[in-house]
């Protein structure tokens, strides 16, 4: 009787025979050791969690047995960032310039003198580059699917999508947030501009309804101090931040016309839509109490930055721009592969970067 472990050459373990090409599920693994290799009765594999059972129970371990049966989903967060921010479609170029124009002024006329239109606005530009190509790829096996009770392509287009969307809301976000923190380009006269603003709650307010409340007309008032335009002004909290509006704050900020009540549903938790005219959304995607977030290979867009006590956004949509040169799209290897291989290699990829652009449009909400 051969006993196979996971990666261990020393046992006889064909590397060719057993590629490690999934993740291991909570109740077996989908196409993992022995993966793409040949089982046969009487072997066994040894678990991670050292516990001992047959290569094929490990190999089909999540496959219908004798009776229907459901595979559990992972929560998967929504991309929300997208059309919160400008976005700019880039061909045939490797970035794209945005142009600032600072405010003009108004004089009196003085008789006998010409108007030669000296008063020209002051101007600045932005520059925003593409980070290297995005992708998360998954194989797919044919008597993988044909013993599968559930659509296996399906899902992993699901899961490929949803780790695109992740990636975009969170270069996105920490975009907005550094925004919020930055002097305005144009500092020429009569300016200089207004840049970023951070609103502070205090140390351990991340969660007080209250001072969330207040932090919305704090930042309405600062908006509107600025001339940024009412329409188009979103707010990104995390889930627990956004039920402790709900549950915490008295009930006439929730949004009278929804459902069948007139105070929106507390049981659902849903109908909280804006504060002080500003659009409330929900997200993980949030560089929440982070700590620092380093650059990594790939961004050719500066991500990085402190956030240690980083719990919010609120946002005009030109606080930040995205360039996408390839939005998200699936691919899927052809026949030759697939007749070599048994099976498809499934790639998504997404080519985008993310740059700040007006910092007078971002506010920051720290929890300081």
């Amino acid at each position: 009787m051969a006993t196979w472990n996971f990666g261990d050459a020393a046992n006889g373990v064909d590397p060719l025979s057993s590629p490690p090409n999934t993740r291991t599920t909570s109740t077996g693994s989908i196409n993992k050791f022995p993966g793409l290799g040949r089982t046969k009765f009487g072997e066994t594999v040894t678990m991670p969690d050292g516990q001992v059972v047959s290569a094929y129970d490990a190999k089909y371990a999540t496959y219908l047995k004798l009776a229907t049966g459901e595979m559990f989903k992972a929560y998967e967060s929504a991309c929300i960032a997208k059309g919160t921010v400008q976005n700019r479609t880039l061909r045939n170029g490797k970035a794209a310039q945005f142009i600032f124009t600072g405010r003009m002024t108004a004089d009196y006329h003085v008789p006998g003198t010409p108007i030669l239109g000296s008063g020209d606005p002051p101007v600045a530009e932005k520059t925003i580059v593409m980070d290297d190509l995005l992708v998360s790829s998954a194989f797919v096996y044919d008597l993988d699917e044909v013993l599968a009770h559930y659509s296996l392509r399906s899902e992993i287009t699901k899961k490929i999508g949803h780790a695109l969307a992740e990636a975009y809301d969170k270069k996105v976000f920490r975009t907005i947030a550094l925004a919020a923190r930055e002097a305005h380009p144009i500092t020429a006269a009569p300016g200089p501009e207004p840049g970023g603003s951070i609103i502070k709650l205090g140390a351990g307010n991340e969660y007080n309804a209250q001072s969330l409340v207040d932090a919305f007309f704090e930042a309405a008032s600062i908006l509107d101090e600025k001339n940024i335009p009412q329409s188009g002004r979103f707010a990104v909290l995390s889930p627990r931040q956004y039920y402790a509006l709900i549950s915490q704050v008295d009930t006439n900020i929730l949004n009278q016309d929804y459902g069948t009540t007139t105070q929106g549903s507390l049981n659902t938790g849903e109908g909280l839509y804006q504060i002080a005219g500003i659009s409330i959304r929900r997200s993980n995607n949030l560089p929440f109490m982070a700590g620092e977030v380093e650059s990594i290979e790939g961004e050719n867009n500066d991500y990085s930055g402190d956030f240690s006590s980083h719990c919010g956004l609120i946002y005009m949509k030109d606080a930040a721009a995205v360039v996408e040169a390839i939005g998200p799209q699936v691919q899927t290897t052809g026949s030759d592969v697939h007749t070599l291989y048994q099976g498809d290699v499934m790639v998504g990829r997404l080519a985008m970067g993310c740059g700040t652009l007006n910092p007078a449009c971002a506010i920051e909400l720290q929890a300081s």
